[in-house]
């Protein structure tokens, strides 16, 4: 019988079992196997007494949860939109920085963007207390928010590394959906490097590099973690693909290596600070326009327009020059190219492999900083 004649709760049960046979083998293989981040110290779990790789695969699990848990909050904000009151909710994960005392909360900036004020901004801890943040922190250009918490003494998460999951990586997403607290949904990644996403709720992300994952994420569950099989936070969940308004299967997370790094900077500097290329780019450049510059299908950004007095100006950049490569870097879009240039360093010179004239010249260009 072949899968797709399968009844949906044997279908349930084949899959269940796939990853219960797949967490297990991962288990006997030792820790380097069992997560993305193979220096993390793995999560505590008993050895079972028998050889069922479901069994085995479901211990893993809920030690991973139990750990990582109680560093899961609920956030409701709440503002005033033409005289009515308006109320946004989603997850949060705590974590811990250098610089602070106490704990910080990392979150999507639209979760909490309502409220004017802290005391607008209601934390909820796994153990039942509410608390307001001291002070927050927002990068409309991530849809990341730092958030506060000086006095708080609570179990925190760590950061675990992003660039290390593979397709088909198991996770976890962790938050509150529909309101509903302390919920753990299971899946995998099912890709890597999602841009140019319509995330609705604000035009201005430009850094999108998302996961894709089929673990279910739905309404509430907006800031909360993607956590590894050691219960390290790989991505901050923010949006979902979805007709309904629920899960569909495709879910979206914002990267460790993009949010640790959002996360420090605003700390540090109280603000992002991302590289100025000064280019506009052609959204449209499809396998017909990359066909009339010989290439085999379309990549790279192609430039339109060359802003006077930018660092694109002053290397010599034309329009109709198609970058391909932006350091080590292939660069498979615009939005690719977006996301590459404001991730540098300001100051930073960076070598461009381009096309122009049906040559490939290379241009050094020194970036500057993107002006507010």
């Amino acid at each position: 019988m072949s899968a797709r004649q399968l009844a949906p709760h044997a279908v349930d049960r084949v899959l269940l079992l796939a990853a219960g046979v797949a967490i297990g083998c991962l288990l006997r293989q030792g820790p380097e196997a069992a997560t993305a981040d193979s220096r993390s110290e793995p999560v505590a779990v008993r050895p079972g007494v028998g050889a069922d790789p479901l069994v085995d695969g479901g211990d893993r699990l809920a030690a991973v949860t139990r750990e990582a848990m109680p560093s899961v909050v609920s956030i409701t904000s709440v503002g005033r939109n033409r005289g009515r009151e308006v109320e946004e909710t989603g997850s949060g994960v705590l974590m811990r920085h250098e610089l602070l005392p106490g704990s910080i909360v990392v979150t999507n900036r639209h979760v909490v963007s309502k409220g004017r004020q802290s005391e607008d901004i209601t934390i909820e801890l796994a153990d039942g207390r509410t608390v307001s943040p001291t002070r927050r922190w927002q990068d409309p250009a991530s849809d990341l928010a730092v958030l506060h918490l000086p006095d708080v003494d609570t179990a925190t998460s760590r950061w675990g590394d992003s660039d290390r999951l593979d397709i088909g990586h198991f996770v976890l997403a962790l938050g509150s959906p529909f309101g509903l607290s302390s919920s753990v949904t299971l899946g995998i990644v099912s890709a890597k490097g999602r841009r140019a996403l319509d995330l609705g709720h604000d035009a201005a992300v430009i850094n999108q590099d998302f996961i894709q994952t089929d673990a279910a994420i739905n309404p509430g569950n907006s800031g909360g973690p993607l956590i590894d099989l050691h219960g390290r936070v790989v991505g901050i969940n923010t949006a979902i693909a979805s007709e309904s308004g629920g899960n569909e299967g495709i879910g979206f997370s914002i990267p460790s290596a993009l949010a640790r790094r959002v996360v420090d900077q605003l700390i540090r500097e109280g603000e992002v600070k991302r590289a100025y290329l000064g280019v506009g780019l052609d959204p449209n450049f499809d396998a017909d326009k990359a066909r009339e510059f010989q290439l085999d299908r379309p990549r790279g950004a192609f430039v339109s327009q060359v802003y006077p007095t930018t660092p694109a100006s002053a290397a010599g950049l034309r329009a109709g020059d198609i970058v391909l490569r932006f350091g080590p870097t292939e660069v498979l879009d615009q939005s690719h190219l977006i996301h590459l240039v404001s991730l540098t360093p300001v100051g930073k010179t960076v070598p461009l492999k381009v096309l122009r004239d049906g040559r490939n010249v290379r241009v050094d260009v020194t970036l500057t900083a993107r002006k507010s």
